[in-house]
């Protein structure tokens, strides 16, 4: 798909920057990460929204980065081991709040901003999470362009070009033979600010939609603006970011 119409099929606010999994504190104390008040400030603050999912031992879609809950709730377990209902009850994030369900956070946001969806793969289960994901999506969704799809497993991002949202895929420098074999099976990459040190991912914009991420200061955003359309940043003003992508 040309570069042109991928872009007529997204949100433009999308390019003024992506709010790395809500608009959370460093410590994750305070605000922490894929948290509903990160959501929620995200919102409030009129910027699109990063975040990832994960399917629970009961069929459900739950909204945290890792699988192992340790780091972001203090306490053991596997997301995928437990039902949703599990995970609510037993488990708090590190500001005390309930790890939400992805439709507990498309209510809350309600399209109010675009958001780009990550599906976390655990040990292989990309089949039955991409279903689950397409059948929320398709029943939720109301503007397609409010929605973009993310994953370093392209298997998971397939099936789910029926659903006609831009997917994106995501790589490493680690992962760079999964970029090398597969980035032409989806319509746009999102990549490691680390890749745009190298000529070859330099020029890749000019024909494709190209994330980056994760920006952390003003300075790293400064070094690769010449090689993506927007970046998901954490902890940067976001006048910066718009400062800066709007150019």
């Amino acid at each position: 798909m040309k570069k042109s119409k991928v872009l007529s099929k997204i949100n433009p606010l999308f390019l003024k920057g992506v709010a790395h999994r809500g608009l959370h504190t460093k410590d994750n104390h305070d605000v922490s990460e894929n948290s509903m008040k990160a959501f929620e400030l995200a919102v409030k603050h009129n910027i699109p929204i990063e975040l990832d999912i994960h399917l629970t031992k009961d069929n459900d879609l739950v909204v945290i980065h890792d699988e192992d809950l340790k780091r972001l709730t203090d306490k053991e377990g596997i997301v995928e081991h437990l039902t949703l209902k599990e995970l609510q009850e037993n488990y708090r994030l590190l500001d005390g709040s309930v790890i939400p369900s992805f439709n507990e956070v498309l209510d809350m946001v309600d399209e109010k901003v675009p958001m780009i969806v990550e599906l976390k793969v655990y040990e292989k289960n990309y089949k039955p999470l991409a279903a689950k994901a397409y059948e929320v999506l398709s029943q939720r969704i109301r503007d397609k362009k409010n929605f973009m799809l993310i994953s370093f497993d392209p298997r998971s991002l397939w099936p789910m070009k029926k659903l006609g949202l831009i997917r994106l895929l995501l790589a490493t420098p680690s992962h760079e033979y999964v970029y090398n074999l597969f980035r032409h099976t989806v319509e746009g990459v999102d990549l490691d600010q680390e890749f745009f040190k190298r000529k070859k991912f330099q020029n890749y914009h000019k024909r494709y939609l190209v994330n980056s991420w994760t920006i952390e200061t003003k300075e790293q955003l400064e070094q690769i603006l010449p090689y993506v359309d927007t970046t998901t940043f954490q902890y940067v003003d976001k006048k910066d970011i718009e400062e800066l992508l709007s150019k």
